[in-house]
């Protein structure tokens, strides 16, 4: 189904029919294959997942963006490039309002930077373990029909690669600056921990099982 499209996927189906679907774009040097725990993990029957691919081959896996202090052109390059991929995604059938986009440190980078500027709202956002690029100009450039209160970000005290005290302060800006994020934080490191994603997974129900 999603051969086509201009970034690499793999794409589990549900096991209804139905066109839910979750999105994930995962971390610097990984690859979609290394979320592919995540359908089980949530065990949602009827939601449909897309494992994205970041377009820049990293060391065996691939990313988003370069390291600090080069990341903007990579950023804006896979901002233009997910926008062509999720205009695909919902031109086969999908609805970006039964549409979540989960993403992990890179990936989460790109759920704000993208999501928030995206022309279509979705069910919602989740972001885990990672930091925001530049909040203020998201804050001028934010899709007013994304703010809906539809976004969670998680991040772990522990952070042993992005720290927390970083992110914790921009998503503050966000939500001052009038964004709704629920911001929750974990005795975790730089990974997803699993009473974390129970939460995650009772979030995203709310969303897209909310009829």
């Amino acid at each position: 189904m999603f051969n086509d499209l201009p970034l690499e996927s793999l794409f589990y189906p549900a096991q209804t029919d139905s066109k839910k679907l979750i999105i994930v774009l995962h971390g610097r040097g990984d690859s979609a294959e290394g979320f592919s725990f995540l359908p089980d993990a949530l065990a949602f029957e009827d939601v449909n997942y897309l494992l994205l691919n970041a377009p820049i081959e990293y060391f065996g896996g691939f990313s988003w963006y370069d390291l600090p202090p080069n990341q903007l052109p990579g950023i804006e390059y896979s901002r233009h490039v997910l926008g062509q991929t999720l205009d695909m995604v919902f031109s086969k059938g999908f609805d970006p309002a039964q549409t979540i986009l989960f993403g992990f440190s890179q990936g989460s980078l790109l759920t704000f930077e993208f999501g928030a500027r995206y022309k279509h709202e979705l069910a919602g956002y989740v972001g885990v373990s990672g930091y925001i690029f530049d909040e203020s100009l998201i804050l001028e450039e934010l899709n007013p029909e994304v703010n809906k209160g539809n976004w969670i970000c998680t991040h772990g005290y522990e952070d042993d690669v992005l720290p927390f005290s970083v992110s914790e302060a921009q998503v503050k800006t966000l939500q001052e600056g009038g964004l709704e994020i629920d911001f929750r934080a974990y005795h975790k490191v730089h990974t997803i921990d699993m009473d974390e994603l129970r939460e995650i997974r009772q979030w995203i129900g709310e969303r897209l099982f909310k009829d």
